[in-house]
């Protein structure tokens, strides 16, 4: 009962030492020495002891990497801090200057002024009547005036002179935001490990630390002396007509706001143009918010909003107006850069810059239009340069310099030796870096305005888009109707555009590598690499069609068919010279067809022989022919056979059995029937699905009968009294009847 006591005890005394204040732990302590079982009680101590010691262990653990992000943190604010408070001291001491040298000014005419008060209100009038103190008297308004109109002089000069000087003003403030920047982008790349720190060039650097030197360690307001202000404002504040000196200075500087915001009328044609209007409105408004926050009302806030209201409007109508002129992507995007600076500065002193950036924005579109004409022009020169033929690669160099340039990806090209040939001609590799190119000039306009990675990533998909969609589908629909353009080159065209639109997802990747933004991202837009490609493949396919029917219609126009040409009897026909030249060139172009995907090779096959049938069949149904022979038909047959030679022979694979042979067989089915004269069959089977004239129509049998009716009758004018002739006659007359009557069958 009493180990139970004590250890009930002890725990007690445990809790009041982890919940008692380090100040009133006395009389528990008190209360363990005096107790019998001290030694026991230092033993729960120290287990306690332990078990906080866990839980601390514990928490340190788990919280370790924060507090280690922590003090990195902390680390780089500790620099950063130390820099902001360097530049506030630096600030203090500049306004310390300023106010000590505008008292010292005060202080040089205020007893003036004063004295003068005092003799005329106090010391005149008790010397009493003498002459002297009249004459002083009278004098005393006029030192005033005096005092007064230099005052004012000295003013106008100051005027004038922050007119003439304005540019100098706004130059240094511009350049010290500039080199605000640099340093950003130092501590940004050393962060990175980056080698190089900024873009700019060595010399440039030089330079920019050499006026440093001269003028950057003073702030732009620094360059102007505003004793001249000061002191005027002090005097005619004395002199009671403060509403005066205000409302003079305020119409002034109007007046020099009007001058400074008209921009020259060849502004657009030079960036110094811009930079020196941009120069000098900068350097206004250093000046009158300088003055605003060193006087006392002289100008007031709203003033000077309502003077920037005006600057911003009359600014962007003359951006929007000069920039139009504009057609060079270079002297937009560093026009840009000048803009970024301009309201950055001003953004500095406190001004609202949104409508900049608004600004900024809308010329990106005119930008992206001026890219797209210039990859346009690049676009056509690389295509009209281009000797649409593989490219022969005789060393590793070689190979290594194009697949640097081109993302190819073919193992069993990778083992053959050298020399050998990438299936793609130059214009592939070249068009690639091209939509590179493309890509990094849209970023590069993307950059300094305040946008989320996902909005530039937006933006340049986007324009990468209207460039594939519109530029280059253009370009190469342009490439694939030039007159000149052989069926070499369109396989060529075909063979790249595969290439092409298996490498979009490398450029999908580019891009999400430069902006940072994974392919996936939810709502991203997708590049139409892939259906420009092949939109234009399918062109190309539909030229090869077309281009080769019109070569083979160049060779049916050397056709020379003697449509009454008699029997040869027993002989051996052979087929027309014509048809022997054209079938050799089918066999020349199709062994070129070989690196084409398949279907579009056997698509080509195909519509060349069924273009070949459907124009021998229209030269054997040609009106202008009235009169055909059996002899004619003979040697028309025999052309078919070769061509028919030529199908079963396959001139490209892929086909099945004899697939190729159905182009001719609406031809077939019509000589044989003719040169067999096999009418029995024919008008015995017509209709059924097993008919073996199926494809012969009776219009087109009727046609080419009445033809050779009138070849009987030429021929039989002095063989009228022959019976086998007579037979034959009648029995065309027959047959034709025949024919009629299933034609009107069938329309019934």
């Amino acid at each position: 009962m009493a180990s139970v006591e004590t250890a009930a005890e002890h725990e007690r005394i445990l809790r009041e030492i982890e919940s008692t204040d380090t100040n009133c732990i006395g009389p528990t302590l008190r209360s363990v020495y005096d107790g019998r079982e001290h030694g026991l009680f230092m033993e729960k101590l120290d287990v306690r002891i332990r078990n906080h010691d866990r839980e601390i262990e514990k928490m340190c653990n788990h919280h370790f990497q924060g507090f280690v992000d922590s003090i990195t943190e902390l680390l780089k604010v500790r620099g950063e801090a130390q820099k902001l408070k360097v530049r506030n001291f630096k600030i203090q001491f500049y306004m310390q200057q300023r106010n000590i040298a505008t008292t010292i000014d005060k202080l040089t005419y205020y007893p003036a002024l004063r004295t003068l008060e005092q003799l005329e209100h106090t010391c005149l009038p008790r010397a009493g009547q003498y002459r002297f103190c009249s004459i002083m008297a009278e004098n005393i308004p006029k030192l005033r005036i005096q005092i007064r109109d230099t005052a004012m002089t000295q003013l106008r000069d100051f005027l004038e002179s922050i007119r003439k000087h304005s540019d100098k003003i706004g130059e240094t403030a511009i350049k010290q935001v500039q080199m605000q920047h640099i340093e950003l982008i130092c501590e940004h790349r050393a962060h990175n490990g980056a080698i190089v720190c900024c873009h700019m060039p060595r010399e440039e650097e030089e330079e920019e630390e050499e006026e440093e030197e001269e003028t950057g360690r003073k702030m732009a307001q620094d360059l102007v002396d505003f004793s001249p202000v000061y002191r005027c404002l002090h005097i005619y504040t004395v002199l009671g007509l403060r509403d005066v000196f205000e409302n003079y200075y305020r119409k002034q500087r109007r007046k020099q706001a009007r001058l400074v915001l008209q921009p020259h009328s060849n502004m657009h044609e030079t960036l110094e143009g811009y930079r020196q209007y941009f120069n000098q409105i900068v350097g206004f408004f250093v000046v009158e918010d300088h003055v605003l926050h060193t006087t006392q009302g002289l100008v007031n806030r709203a003033y000077v909003e309502e003077l920037w209201e005006l600057a911003l409007s009359k600014l962007i109508a003359a951006l929007r107006t000069h920039s139009s002129y504009c057609d060079n992507p270079d002297l937009v995007l560093d026009l840009k850069n000048l803009i970024v600076l301009f309201a950055d500065t001003l953004q500095g002193y406190g001004f609202p810059v949104s409508q900049l950036f608004d600004m900024l924005l809308e010329m990106r579109e005119q930008y992206g239009e001026i890219l797209l004409k210039k990859w346009n022009i690049t676009f056509r020169q690389v295509l009209d340069q281009d000797n649409f033929s593989p490219i022969p690669v005789s060393t590793e160099q070689e190979y290594k310099h194009y697949t640097s340039q081109f993302p190819l990806q073919d193992p069993e090209l990778d083992k053959l030796p050298f020399p050998k040939k990438l299936p793609f001609s130059e214009f592939v590799p070249k068009v690639y870096c091209q939509l590179k190119e493309f890509i990094y000039a849209c970023l590069k306009y993307s950059e300094d305005l305040h946008l989320s990675s996902t909005e530039v990533d937006d933006m340049i998909r986007k324009s990468t888009n209207v460039l594939l969609t519109r530029t280059l589908s253009h370009c190469l629909h342009y490439a694939i109707k030039k007159k000149n353009v052989g069926l070499a080159e369109l396989v060529q065209v075909i063979i790249n555009t595969t290439h092409l639109e298996q490498c979009c997802h490398f450029l999908e990747e580019f891009i999400s590598n430069i902006t940072n933004v994974p392919p996936d991202t939810a709502n991203a837009t997708k590049l139409y690499g892939t259906s420009t490609f092949k939109d234009a493949r399918h062109a190309a396919e539909e030229e090869i069609y077309t281009n080769l029917n019109a070569k083979i219609d160049q060779f049916l126009q050397l056709a020379d068919y003697d449509w009454m040409a008699a029997g040869q009897g027993g002989g051996t026909l052979e087929a027309s010279d014509y048809l022997v030249d054209l079938i050799a060139f089918l066999k020349s172009t199709f062994s070129v067809f070989t690196n084409l995907p398949g279907k579009v090779a056997q698509t080509a096959c195909m519509s060349a022989c069924k273009h070949i049938s459907t124009s021998l069949m229209q030269l054997l149904l040609d009106p202008e022919v009235r009169q055909i022979s059996v002899g004619a038909l003979h040697q028309l047959n025999t052309d078919v056979k070769e061509c028919e030679g030529f199908a079963r022979a396959g001139p490209v694979a892929g086909f099945q059995g004899d697939t190729l042979l159905l182009a001719f067989s609406d031809l077939r089915q019509l000589l044989e029937l003719f040169t067999q004269w096999d009418w029995t069959t024919y008008l015995a089977d017509y209709g059924k699905p097993t008919c073996k004239y199926l494809r012969v129509s009776p219009h087109t049998a009727l046609a080419l009968l009445e033809k050779m009716r009138e070849t009987s009758r030429k021929n039989n004018v002095f063989a009228q009294f022959r019976k086998t002739d007579r037979d034959r006659q009648k029995l065309i007359d027959t047959i034709i009847k025949q024919l009629r009557n299933l034609i009107a069958q069938h329309h019934a």
